[in-house]
């Protein structure tokens, strides 16, 4: 079958299961299991896309836009899913998450999915050590992006009775600082592959082409929030704010940047 055939089965399993974990939020339903199972339907269909266009090009999805942001937003469902079926409290908090990658699959759907040229530079184990320890890393923070999206609309007249069942807002901080604490781990190996791989590239571990130097600034804004938090007595609001504004440093630097460049990874030919 053709692998965009398959992408696209992929990406409405995404929406159906998506739409139902905001309508459960909106009417107070559990729809749950279903939830899961879309989500889960659509991970697998999307992985199988990825394999066979994978097979077809002889190259990960990692040279053109619209296969980084296909390969983002596969690495994204497959985070939450993870935490969807092994964290029960927090599904609700799919009502945030959701949006978000419908944005990204908006997008992906406007971009060409015509293949690239892989630059002679990609031939290289240490890209694929890079771009893993970079989709952890952002699958955490996107996750802590979701809890901390219902701490903060809790406080709101819309999500006070929303998200009444979930745990309290303490708890729930303590565990999106403890997904931010993992992004921070990988995003941290995620530098040193990059910088290893450059040197081998090009001969030089680091030159502060943009991609470097918001992916140098998205880590120094993650240390800072895990700081913040470990040294002040941060109310779980002012916490659940932090998170966000990680979130927004590292979209930009997945999203924004590889957007803006000439390529997908600035100075990668």
């Amino acid at each position: 079958m053709d692998e965009l055939r398959v992408l696209w089965m992929a990406l409405a399993a995404y929406v159906v299961a998506g739409s139902a974990g905001i309508v459960g939020v909106l009417l107070k339903k559990r729809p749950e299991r279903s939830v899961l199972g879309l989500m889960l339907l659509g991970v697998l269909l999307h992985t199988a896309s990825i394999a066979l266009r994978w097979e077809r090009l002889g190259h990960g999805p990692y040279v053109t836009m619209f296969e980084i942001l296909s390969s983002n937003i596969w690495s994204m469902m497959v985070a939450f899913t993870l935490a969807y079926w092994r964290v029960p409290q927090i599904r609700p908090s799919a009502a945030v998450v959701m949006p978000i990658l419908f944005l990204v699959m908006g997008w992906m759907l406007m971009t060409s999915s015509v293949e690239g040229h892989l630059p002679p530079t990609y031939h290289t184990t240490w890209l694929y050590i890079h771009i893993g320890f970079g989709k952890v890393f952002f699958g955490a923070v996107l996750v802590a992006l979701g809890i901390s999206g219902v701490i903060l609309l809790r406080g709101t007249a819309y999500g006070a009775g929303r998200f009444e069942r979930l745990p309290p807002d303490a708890n729930l901080s303590e565990l999106a600082f403890r997904c931010m604490a993992i992004g921070f781990v990988f995003e941290t190996l995620m530098l040193i592959a990059g910088a290893i791989w450059a040197q081998d590239a090009w001969g030089r571990y680091w030159a502060w082409d943009p991609l470097e130097t918001w992916a140098f600034l998205t880590w120094l804004v993650l240390a800072g929030s895990l700081h913040a938090r470990f040294t002040y007595k941060l109310s779980p609001r002012a916490g659940a704010l932090l998170v966000a504004t990680v979130f927004v440093v590292a979209f930009l630097t997945f999203f924004g940047v590889p957007f803006i460049s000439k390529t997908p990874h600035q100075g990668a030919v």
